[in-house]
């Protein structure tokens, strides 16, 4: 089975709590604070590697999640981070947020990567809070949670040429005669059920990638049989060779109707440059059949004028010739484009500021980045800790938007995953 799909859950660590702690030296009878800060949490990275081919590996783990950092200690020790977990990918791999369907990343060059999750800052210990005004601060924060999210994978085949055409037309022949890939081949539809990839080489300075796409039939973009699944592997190519069956009933309504199904799957993939293979010429009804087929396909019967030749994969006629006119195609044709540059998931709002409070059953949710991260650091069990806690609060006009709202002594007040209780 080819796997070119996973969804996978990804968590950055944590940060390390930072401490409180005070020096005790001789002869330094006010040492003053020293408790040192956490590390900060691992993160999780996706990069390339060029040995992988499919998503497999992520359809028998899918669950990532890095390292916490380490607590922070006394003689402003602080605490080590967290190691990354790093999980390749093959090339190709586009990585989307499967709750929004965003694009977060497009993976396709050798090393490249992506944060996937970012572990969070480690905890500022009381050494950290120390002021003119505030020479032994008893207060400290909790690491910061590390990023958490599903992803959705979808591996995008990346090859230079793609076969295309109806099924059982001769496409795993045509790439077994012309690289060393070995794909299946037999006399019935769909033998092929996944993409294969072959390196054709026709000499010391030509080469490049041809992929054998799974056949496809009428209403394919739209689910139908296996070309949904697939045709998303022909965007990443820069040319189509559209092999027809010379021995089909009528090999021209076979070219309109893959060519229909690719326009509507992308209307970018019926501009891309196609050459058009009229396959098994070795066969004497297919010989006579082509020289009409020819003349319809140069007078522009199919929609538009397509270049053409006669070939034969199974004995090898013409394929040579083929192979050195999709060459020269590829010469002339624009690069792939690629997915727009995204920054890495789990991008900040430009506002980290910005909250909302909302009415809830059973009290108030004051939701956003900087309060619900300022709640989570914040150590409950130290006063001074919470008394900064209040203080942000105030600044952040979190307080005043909660009093024009309407709540009340006694109400409940949830940030994040912290319960509070609204006292004046």
């Amino acid at each position: 089975m080819f796997y070119d799909e996973a969804k996978i859950y990804v968590k950055g660590g944590d940060g390390g709590d930072g401490a409180v702690a005070f020096r005790r030296e001789k002869y330094v009878p006010l040492g003053g604070p020293s408790g040192g800060r956490g590390g900060d949490g691992g993160d999780v990275v996706l990069y390339v590697d060029t040995h992988r081919s499919t998503l497999y590996r992520f359809n028998r783990r899918t669950h990532f999640k890095a390292d916490r950092g380490r607590h922070g200690g006394g003689s402003d020790r602080r605490g080590a981070a967290g190691e990354d977990v790093r999980a390749p990918v093959p090339p190709g791999t586009m990585v989307y947020d499967a709750e929004t369907g965003d694009l977060l990343g497009d993976l396709t060059e050798p090393g490249e990567e992506l944060v996937a999750a970012r572990g969070g800052r480690g905890g500022r210990g009381n050494a950290s809070f120390a002021t003119a005004t505030d020479q032994a601060p008893r207060v400290a924060e909790h690491g910061e949670p590390g990023q958490e999210r599903w992803l959705r994978l979808e591996l995008k085949v990346l090859a230079d040429v793609g076969l295309v055409g109806k099924p059982n037309a001769g496409k795993s022949t045509l790439l077994a005669a012309t690289t060393a890939a070995r794909p299946k081949i037999a006399a019935y539809p769909f033998t092929t059920l996944q993409p294969n990839l072959g390196i054709v080489a026709l000499d010391a300075e030509t080469e490049f990638v041809m992929a054998d796409i799974p056949g496809l039939i009428e209403g394919a973009s739209e689910g139908k049989g296996l070309g949904h699944e697939f045709l998303r592997h022909v965007e990443r190519t820069r040319v189509l060779v559209h092999l027809i069956d010379g021995l089909s009933p009528d090999p021209l309504v076979d070219l309109v109707s893959i060519n229909e199904e690719l326009a509507a799957f992308s209307p970018d993939l019926a501009e891309k440059p196609q050459l058009v293979a009229f396959n098994k010429i070795d066969m004497p009804a297919a010989g006579e059949e082509w020289p009409a087929v020819k003349e319809a396909l140069e007078k522009g019967a199919a929609g538009r004028p397509y270049p053409a030749m006669a070939i034969s994969a199974l004995t090898g006629e013409n394929t040579r010739e083929l192979l050195y006119r999709v060459a020269r195609m590829l010469e002339e044709a624009p690069e792939p484009e690629r997915a727009p540059e995204r920054v890495p998931v789990f991008r900040l709002e430009d506002d980290e500021d910005r909250f909302v409070i909302e009415r809830v059953d059973d009290g108030w949710r004051v939701s956003g980045i900087a309060v619900e991260r300022l709640a989570s650091m914040t150590v409950w069990n130290l006063d001074e800790s919470v008394l900064r806690f209040q203080r942000k609060l105030r600044q952040m006009g979190i307080t005043k938007a909660l009093r024009e709202v309407g709540v009340e002594p006694g109400d409940t007040v949830y940030i994040g995953d912290k319960e509070l209780i609204w006292e004046e």
